[in-house]
């Protein structure tokens, strides 16, 4: 058994009489260079202070193995070993019962104490290691958000990230070493916040939108302008892709195909739509290829969009992350279709738009075999003619929409 102890950063004096015990019976102590420093002097005499090496997760088997051999084994971690900690690493090493956590009062439980946020009004995200861009999706007019921080230069830069977004009016507020002797803060427009802060910092942003049609492009529901993402026309229009998304329903960690993804609104939307969901995208053409993972980036998706340069009609789907939905919007044909539906889960979605009588003829003979929902989508916008408005038409759009039942 493998004892986590979450420490503050007020170190020994914050930990509870069974949190000090663990650490005094221990033969071996592990962490990082600043966990063993603050209980130095308090650990029984002969127990082993090991700092994590670098890389670590690679080394983590053996280290393991060799500090068990000499005995009781504690690790140390800041706060909740189990957010964006050290703690997630062991049991996803180790499996649940080898590994006993005894967490602290973490950073953002701190923060949100200092704001006066309740949990359930806050979103904390965590930055660390990652692009500071993952707080994009986050971002609606009166959200309150806890952002877990690399370093004391995120502060500022997160600063920057906003206001080139549309979201400098934000009130920001950096805090640092909480609960510690060395605590503080610092508050301004996110637009006007430079400063560096010192490290082991949080920010708390009250977001707050320069213009005020923001909330246009926020939020987790489909159905963006096509124009939140860079595009060359071949994109899934907003009225059709809500449609789709609608029936798809992503949902957390659930993950996406989007076979002939052309621009990538459907996985983008997909993701934008429910936390942790991922997607992967096949698209034959280079160009847009490499335009879906420029957006996946901008929107702060880095890291959840996999795209495979590659045709639908060749690409080795076997080798992919089993689906929980696909969706087909090119290269439809029935192979193609016969091999989306073959590899989703039971109680996966596939849905699939034909725009060509070939492709409503591949429709249909799915269909014939799977059952669904066929529908026929027909927009029509009001364009100016004249002095006047009048009605005109998009392309109709047949939808086929089914559930994986079967085992």
């Amino acid at each position: 058994m493998i004892d986590v102890v979450g420490i503050g950063d007020d170190g020994w004096v914050g930990l509870d009489d069974g949190r000090r015990r663990l650490v005094r019976d221990a033969a071996t102590v592990l962490g990082g260079r600043r966990h063993l420093d603050l209980v130095a002097g308090h650990t029984a005499p002969g127990t082993g202070l090991v700092a994590w090496p670098s890389p670590l997760r690679p080394a983590l088997p053996w280290l393991l193995e060799s500090a068990e051999r000499a005995g009781a084994v504690v690790v140390l971690a800041s706060g909740d070993p189990l957010r964006s900690g050290i703690g997630t690493t062991l049991i996803d090493l180790l499996g649940a019962d080898r590994v006993r956590i005894h967490p602290a009062v973490s950073s953002d439980v701190l923060a949100r104490a200092r704001q006066g946020w309740s949990a359930e009004e806050t979103t904390v995200v965590t930055t660390v290691g990652r692009d500071l861009r993952s707080v994009l999706p986050h971002l609606a007019p009166g959200a309150r958000l806890v952002v877990l921080c690399s370093d004391g230069a995120d502060s500022a830069n997160l600063g920057v990230l906003l206001a080139e977004h549309g979201w400098g009016a934000t009130q920001l507020t950096a805090r640092w070493h909480l609960g510690g002797p060395g605590e503080g803060a610092l508050a301004a427009r996110a637009d006007a916040f430079t400063d560096t802060t010192a490290d082991l910092v949080v920010c708390c942003l009250d977001v707050r939108a320069d213009d005020p049609g923001a909330g246009t492009t926020a939020g987790a529901m489909p159905g963006r302008v096509e124009d939140f993402v860079e595009h060359d026309g071949q994109v899934t229009k907003r009225d059709v892709r809500a449609s789709a998304l609608a029936r798809l329903r992503p949902t957390p960690g659930a993950h996406l195909w989007d076979l002939g993804a052309g621009n990538g609104t459907i996985a983008l939307e997909w993701c934008l739509g429910a936390d942790r969901a991922t997607a992967t995208c096949v698209e034959k053409d280079g160009v847009r290829a490499e335009r879906i993972t420029a957006n996946a980036r901008a929107l702060g998706l880095a890291g959840r969009v996999h795209v495979i340069h590659d045709d639908t009609a060749t690409a080795d789907l076997g080798a992919l992350t089993r689906p929980d939905a696909v969706f087909v919007g090119g290269g439809l044909a029935e192979p193609v279709l016969e091999r989306a539906w073959s590899s989703l889960r039971p109680g996966g979605r596939l849905v699939a738009h034909a725009v060509t009588l070939d492709g409503e003829a591949a429709l249909l003979a799915l269909h014939g075999r799977t059952g669904g929902d066929l529908t026929r989508l027909t927009v029509e916008r009001a364009v100016p003619l004249g002095t006047h408005l009048s009605w005109t038409p998009a392309r109709a759009v047949v939808q086929l929409a089914v559930v994986r039942g079967d085992a």
